[in-house]
């Protein structure tokens, strides 16, 4: 069977990055969920429909393609009907329509399809907000990953800052808040700890002490090795 490593844990805690340096070290895959939903918001918005509208996203959903290539020092790459919208996924309008929406039955039973196939034929860290109370409930190792809220929003600042886009902190954190309450709020596999996750808190570690925190977590799940 596949080594599976669940990741979960709200927006802005690092999942991403710190998901893919971890994958990097052990040589196994990294599959960014968030990246899935991210590409079913900016499709529906460059189709033209309003992500509030939940049929018409459903019914988007189900007639679309949606691949996920993995390429050497470039990680995963999102593909919609064979077009990589991997650049178009960061943006705040992204994430917005992403916690849309992620919150519709339908289009989580898609890409959970989707994800627990791929989970089947790869090694692989998963990371999102349902991994491990719902897309792989006998992963090998849970975690859940978490910052305070004041810290997060911080990263996601400077995120934008570097990026060169005009940013507020004070409205990312009320934004950050307001997509917590989303996530953990929806009807559709709300974002929870998994009862057999480790917590593990990044607000006063860095990077590389994160990173080492879940390898170290990794390691005692296969016996120190």
């Amino acid at each position: 069977m596949p080594v599976n490593i669940a990741m979960d844990g709200p927006v802005g805690a690092g999942k991403s990055t710190i998901a893919d340096r971890v994958a990097e070290k052990l040589g196994i895959l990294h599959l960014d969920t968030g990246a899935m939903y991210r590409a079913v918001g900016v499709a529906a918005l460059r189709r033209g429909l309003d992500p509030a509208d939940e049929e018409k996203v459903v019914s988007m959903c189900r007639s679309i393609r949606m691949d996920v290539n993995f390429e050497p020092g470039k990680g995963q790459r999102t593909l919609v009907d064979g077009e990589d919208l991997t650049d178009e996924l960061r943006t705040e309008k992204a994430s917005m329509a992403a916690s849309k929406v992620a919150t519709y039955p339908g289009v989580r039973e898609e890409m959970v399809r989707s994800q627990q196939r791929l989970a089947t034929e790869h090694d692989m860290l998963v990371d999102g907000r349902d991994i491990g109370t719902r897309v792989l409930p006998d992963a090998t190792v849970k975690i859940y990953l978490t910052a305070s809220a004041e810290v997060r929003a911080r990263r996601r600042y400077l995120q934008l800052l570097e990026k060169g886009q005009q940013a507020d902190y004070e409205t990312v954190l009320k934004d950050l808040i307001a997509r917590d309450d989303q996530d953990m709020h929806r009807a559709a596999d709300p974002l929870r700890q998994a009862e057999d996750a480790v917590v593990v808190d990044t607000s006063d570690l860095t990077f590389d002490e994160s990173v080492e925190a879940i390898l170290k977590l990794v390691r005692e799940s296969q016996g120190g090795k």
